[in-house]
């Protein structure tokens, strides 16, 4: 009976083995983003290794390691264009608050408008850099295309974010939970997602590595 019942194949058992690999997943790219320079590298590596998560394809490890060497100058250079772009971004929103009258509001405006496209393309960019192989413009390009072709999705998406950093900034405890396992929790979600997506733009024989295909166009 109790062998049936946490038996490797049972719901039970994958339940249990599905948590523990989201967390360990979690604690690799808090300990691969330690460094900050490497962040992108780190969260395309768990995104990689939590689509593979949910199709039960290869080992947590070997596969979060694959990703981050793979991707890591390319991910390190998306990295550092949208916290560029980010850094100026947040410094007109600021110096629009600041602002006084019209010109004020038609410049914080203008700056949120701007900051939609690029909230939009870095919900998906490090997936997209994940699952698929181009240069940095296209990878970016198709990042905002892949949003805006599939809103619903992005939408859902968007609002589970927008809920954690409510959640975040109100409750200090899940500030804690965040940190201590938030992020993977997150990543495992949106990976659904992004799974189903990904899966209209993907050869249906694959062969040799399956982060070798080009981008949708």
């Amino acid at each position: 009976m109790f062998h049936g019942l946490f038996g490797y194949d049972n719901a039970i058992s994958k339940f249990f083995r599905t948590i523990g690999n989201i967390w360990y997943l979690h604690i690799l790219w808090l300990v691969t983003s330690l460094p900050v320079i490497t962040v992108g590298a780190s969260t395309t590596a768990l995104l990689y290794s939590m689509m593979k998560l949910h199709e039960e394809d290869g080992y947590p490890t070997e596969n979060f390691f694959h990703s981050f060497k793979l991707n890591f100058r390319q991910a390190t250079g998306l990295y550092l264009i949208y916290l560029a772009v980010g850094a100026v971004i947040a410094a007109d929103l600021v110096i629009a608050n600041q602002m006084m009258g019209d010109g004020g509001k038609g410049f914080w405006i203008v700056s949120l408008i701007v900051a939609v496209p690029y909230v939009l393309g870095l919900l998906y960019v490090f997936a997209v850099e994940a699952r698929f192989v181009n240069s940095i413009p296209a990878t970016i390009r198709y990042a905002f295309g892949l949003s805006i072709r599939h809103f619903g999705d992005t939408f859902q998406m968007l609002i589970l974010i927008a809920l954690v950093i409510y959640a975040n900034t109100t409750l200090v405890i899940c500030n804690f939970l965040t940190l201590s396992f938030g992020v993977g929790l997150i990543a495992y979600i949106l990976t659904f997602y992004y799974n189903r997506i990904f899966k209209r733009y993907i050869p249906k024989e694959e062969t040799g590595d399956d982060t070798a295909w080009d981008s949708p166009a």
